[in-house]
């Protein structure tokens, strides 16, 4: 079977911390590929800046020539709010899925929509991030033993940089060299987005 990372998200716009997360989690779990999936309409957010085509188009740049990188559109091209569960029932039946996520998503895991359904579909894989401290919520982690799942932490550099960050320096046209790929960044001032 193969093993696919999954790594949900804005990516609005995407930058270099999510490119570095699914590097980390394709070498350390042996991963066949890591498949970006982009929100389409988040239900716990405000709405996007960028749409769907854009961020889209911002990923396909980020991942070109990068080995085992792939980005999947079901959330995009799927009507109505966007629901983790609807993707993982969605995605074919013939792979064993890790659903990559930061400690500030595992703080709030228990928030998402059936998140007990979740975790019979994917393995829990989290990366530190040094925003926010690693601590499993005790619902989740007794419905992890209930099921007896296990929840994998990825030993990862965490780079501090944030989406909301980028596009604040965006708006206020301050440096964000280094923190996006260049042609990410070419596409984002050709479109005028985040200005």
């Amino acid at each position: 079977m193969k093993k696919i990372g999954l790594l949900g998200g804005s990516f609005n716009p995407v930058h270099n911390a999510h490119l570095a997360l699914a590097h980390t989690a394709l070498d350390a779990l042996s991963l066949d590929e890591v498949q970006f999936i982009p929100v389409g309409n988040p239900w716990q957010k405000q709405a996007l800046t960028a749409n769907g085509q854009q961020r889209l188009d911002m990923l396909g740049l980020a991942i070109t020539g990068q080995p085992g990188m792939t980005v999947n559109d079901i959330e995009i091209t799927r009507q109505g709010a966007t629901y983790t569960i609807d993707t993982l029932k969605a995605l074919p039946e013939n792979a064993c899925y890790y659903w990559l996520l930061g400690t500030d998503q595992l703080a709030n895991f228990c928030t998402w929509h059936q998140w007990e359904d979740i975790i019979n579909h994917v393995t829990l894989v989290v990366a530190q991030r040094n925003t926010h401290p690693f601590e499993v919520p005790r619902p989740l982690a007794e419905k992890l033993q209930q099921k007896g799942k296990k929840l994998i932490t990825l030993s990862f550099e965490a780079v501090d940089i944030s989406s909301s960050d980028i596009r604040q320096r965006l708006a206020n046209h301050h440096d964000v060299n280094g923190l996006l790929p260049q042609p990410v960044l070419e596409y984002i001032r050709q479109h005028k987005l985040y200005t």
